[in-house]
């Protein structure tokens, strides 16, 4: 059974878990997402496994969903998981991906060196790596260079927002094979986080960013260094962030943060807030406006599939 016939079965199964009517009103877009996917895409390729950088002899990997019925460049969605850095893996959010495959993007799932593996900033390398994977294979998988969309979900969000907004002149991306970096067209952050720093000590402080940095005498300059705020310039392209205003992993202040110093560089952004919204795990109503909203955002960019 392919990945995505998985993820159908899965939805399907939460429908049943739900009376009629909540079914109906909240989870049958899910499942109508996921049988889109498995119907209109390459289920063959679901399961095939790209190594997309080499890194002292761990093999770093992602995989990649294309639509059947395309033909030439096609708008490109990277997507990042979460986990704090050091959990989660690209098989475990299968069913967030089901919105983007009904919207049609060419998926390029990745994954990440975690916190057992390496510290911080190798997260960030690796996906400036796939970014330049992208760039590097776009006529091979008929990526669409000028309408890349990043995302992904906490750790994943603060990965998306760092693979878009940080540019090649910091150097993380000076190991990444190849010479075609692309720029990303959007991005768009599932609370993730944009300080890394306030992370560390303080009120705020989070035993995930803390295990990601390390001990290092410099951990503060690394931990800023990793920060999306670090990079908040004009020039940057525009970013949707969606954020429940009660989360009790990422602060929503984050979220505001952002909002406030793109805002005064003049970048384009639209926050989404969740009222009452926790990590992550909205409602059925609450994930149907929230992506309401994230077409919208695209579409006013013209970065929709056709």
């Amino acid at each position: 059974m392919s990945r995505l016939s998985k993820i159908l079965l899965f939805l399907l199964a939460g429908v049943a878990l739900l009376s009629p009517t909540r079914a109906v009103a909240q989870l049958s877009p899910t499942a109508i997402w996921a049988a889109r996917a498995v119907s209109q895409y390459n289920t063959d390729l679901a399961g095939e496994r790209i190594t997309y950088v080499k890194v002292n002899g761990y093999d770093v990997q992602l995989d990649l969903y294309r639509r059947k019925d395309t033909t030439g460049p096609q708008p490109t969605m990277i997507y990042i998981h979460g986990g704090g850095w050091g959990g989660g893996s690209r098989n475990s959010i299968l069913y967030l991906l089901t919105p983007w495959f009904e919207m049609g993007f060419t998926i390029v799932n990745i994954e990440y060196r975690l916190t057992r593996v390496a510290l911080a900033p190798a997260a960030v390398e690796d996906c400036l790596c796939a970014l330049r994977w992208v760039g590097e294979h776009a006529k091979q998988y008929n990526f669409d260079l000028s309408r890349i969309v990043v995302s992904g979900e906490s750790s994943g969000g603060h990965l998306a927002l760092t693979t878009g907004m940080i540019p090649e002149s910091a150097g993380l991306a000076s190991e990444c094979p190849g010479d075609a970096m692309p720029k990303a067209a959007a991005i768009v952050n599932f609370y993730g986080i944009t300080d890394v720093v306030d992370l560390l000590d303080g009120p705020n402080k989070k035993g995930y960013a803390v295990s990601w940095i390390g001990n290092a005498a410099n951990r503060e300059e690394i931990a800023k260094r990793v920060s999306p705020l670090t990079y908040v310039r004009s020039g940057l392209p525009p970013i949707l962030t969606i954020q429940g205003d009660a989360d009790p992993i990422v602060p929503y202040s984050h979220s505001v943060r952002l909002q406030e110093a793109l805002e005064k560089a003049g970048v384009p952004h639209q926050l989404i807030t969740v009222p009452g919204g926790k990590h992550g795990n909205f409602t059925g109503d609450q994930y149907v406006t929230v992506y309401g909203g994230v077409r919208a955002f695209l579409a006013k960019y013209d970065l929709l599939p056709k």
